[in-house]
């Protein structure tokens, strides 16, 4: 695609001169070293932009987990949360950026709340306690998840000089660098992020769990 379309297709979208690409590969390891495959997301903060309508993501109740248990979504879009399991779930949040409770739901069902401040959501189940998935509201949509080999590419990055972050759920931080983007060029990065073990949490009153009853099931 040339870099005439490219320019159309930036103001379009409210993005000026997106020629570049950013590129790389994600190394996840445990607090020993130790590498491990785990999902993690890229993502570029600098430049803002609106979310996509189309843009829709969902975190699925599934065998008493969250699937996938980390996604992200520009400020200002939703995210919905079906449930597939043949029992009930309460999808919940304490985090200061995005405080909710969607109350018990069925299978089949499904509930929706939007992301409206950026930040970083850590979302629970407050019926099983061994649920939980990280959503991570960002200024603008130049993010993607790594490929099963670590690398990945975001594209249609506006010229200039950015910070460039990797986030993987149990991290207790994420790691980064600064990049410049060029015109029709790639930016190239390689970042290692470390994660921890799951920190306990507490239900949506703030409490200890009670032991499991026939809710559970």
């Amino acid at each position: 695609m040339g870099h005439r379309v490219l320019a159309i297709l930036a103001l379009l979208t409210g993005v000026a001169h997106a020629d570049g690409r950013v590129v790389g590969k994600v190394t996840v390891t445990e607090s020993d070293g130790k590498p491990v495959s785990a999902d993690a997301i890229v993502y570029v903060v600098g430049p803002t932009e609106t979310a996509d309508p189309a843009y829709k993501p969902k975190v699925e109740q599934k065998n008493r987990k969250f699937v996938p248990d980390l996604v992200a979504v520009t400020a200002g879009g939703s995210v919905a949360f079906p449930n597939g399991d043949p029992f009930l779930h309460n999808v919940f949040s304490t985090s200061p950026e995005r405080q909710f409770d969607l109350g018990s739901f069925r299978k089949g069902e499904s509930k929706s709340k939007d992301f409206k401040q950026p930040g970083v959501v850590d979302v629970y189940c407050n019926i099983h306690p061994e649920m939980a998935a990280t959503i991570l509201v960002l200024p603008n949509r130049l993010f993607t998840h790594i490929k099963p080999d670590g690398t990945f590419e975001i594209d249609r990055v506006p010229n200039g000089t950015w910070t460039v972050f990797v986030y993987t759920r149990r991290a207790l931080k994420p790691a980064a660098a600064r990049i410049t983007v060029g015109t029709g060029g790639d930016a190239t990065v390689n970042l290692t992020v470390v994660r921890g073990s799951e920190p306990e949490h507490l239900n949506k009153y703030g409490e200890k769990y009670h032991e499991p009853d026939e809710s559970y099931r």
